[in-house]
This record gives structure tokens, sequence and C-alpha cells, in this order.
């Protein structure tokens, strides 16, 4: 008997993201069911049944298909991406020191000076760069006063700096129930015509 939900740990509607690798726990074709209900514009949500009809194990792949099926007229606000096994990466761009905190701090604080500058330069009459300049020094040697304090005040807890982003092992391409044989001969039309996305296991 066919499970009725294999993918609840999934989490469906994820953003595409390209820098994202996908996950070797995908339910195996058409057992992808997963349990979605119609959106105000028509689209999928739970209690709306839906099947995995390809998966990649990167997203521009899954990207590809998708939008091969809207070149053939398919109704694209039924399918969806869904990426599985989902890791946090934190890639550390290196180290942090009072300094850097107070450059960085200035750089954003002059970036605020320069907008208050010119806010106030249209309306001053005569020398309006005078104020431009005024407004951006200001804002440079507070920002990098404060970038200094909020850096002082971690107690050198974090002193590096970071990016984090989400990866995950596998991307499926899912559609509704009603919709799987469509999307599955335009996919086979897809691969016949040799466009088959590079990694496809699906």
């Amino acid at each position: 008997m066919m499970s009725r939900n294999p993918t609840a740990g999934w989490q469906s509607g994820m953003p595409g993201m390209p820098g994202i690798a996908g996950s070797n726990n995908l339910p195996a074709g058409p057992s992808g069911d997963q349990s979605r209900a119609p959106s105000s514009d028509g689209g999928t949500g739970p209690g709306q049944s839906t099947v995995t009809v390809a998966s990649y194990p990167d997203y521009p792949s899954a990207q590809y298909t998708v939008d091969f099926l809207s070149d053939n007229q398919f109704p694209v606000e039924r399918a969806a991406i869904v990426g599985t096994d989902l890791t946090l990466v934190e890639t550390v761009l290196g180290r942090m020191t009072t300094s850097r905190a107070a450059l960085a701090g200035a750089a954003t604080g002059a970036w605020f000076g320069l907008f208050i500058g010119l806010l106030f330069g249209i309306f001053t009459v005569g020398n309006w760069w005078a104020v431009i300049l005024v407004g951006l020094a200001i804002g440079a040697v507070w920002g990098a006063i404060f970038g200094a304090i909020a850096h002082a005040m971690t107690g050198g807890r974090r002193d590096f700096t970071s990016a984090s982003s989400l990866r995950a092992n596998q991307y499926a391409v899912t559609v509704d129930a009603t919709f799987a044989d469509q999307a599955r001969q335009l996919i086979g039309r897809m691969n016949w015509q040799g466009q088959r996305p590079a990694g496809a296991t699906g």
C-alpha cells in the first residue's frame, strides 16, 4: 500500500537558492506524495496530493526542468521545487578586530550620512556640496564609534566574520497528482530531445 505522506519532513515552497547543493532520502518516484492545499490563486498547498516527477542533486537542474515545463504550457503554478536534507553552513570570512569593526561601522555610517546630507542638501541654498560632505563625515565618525563599541561588547566571543547559507543534498520537482502524467510526458520529451539536465536522477 502506498505511503500517504512520506515527505512530512520536507519544507515545501522553499525559495530556490542557486548556491544550494540537494538529498539522498527522496521518496522514489510516484510515492513522493505530499499534502498541500490549494492557495487563493489556484496554486498548491496543504491538502493537495503531490507527486515527485524528477529529482536532481543541484538546483539549476531542477530549475531548468521547471522552466522547460513552463515553456511547454504546463501550469507551473501546480509545481514546486523541494530541497531535502537541508544543512546550515556558516562560512568564516576572516578575523574581526576592533579596528576592522570600526572600519565596517564607518562605511555603514558614511552611507547613512550621505543620505542625510543629500536630503538636507536639496533644501540648501548655496554650497550644498558642503552639507553633503559634512553629513558623510559625521556619519562615518559615528558609525566607526558604534562599530568599535559593538565589537568590544562581545568580549572577544566572536572575533570573526562569517556568512550563512542553506544547502540541500537533493532537489525534487513535484506537481499536483492530477498533472503528474502530463509533467512526466514533457520531462520524457525533454530527455528524448537531449536536453536532460546534468546530474538528473529522475
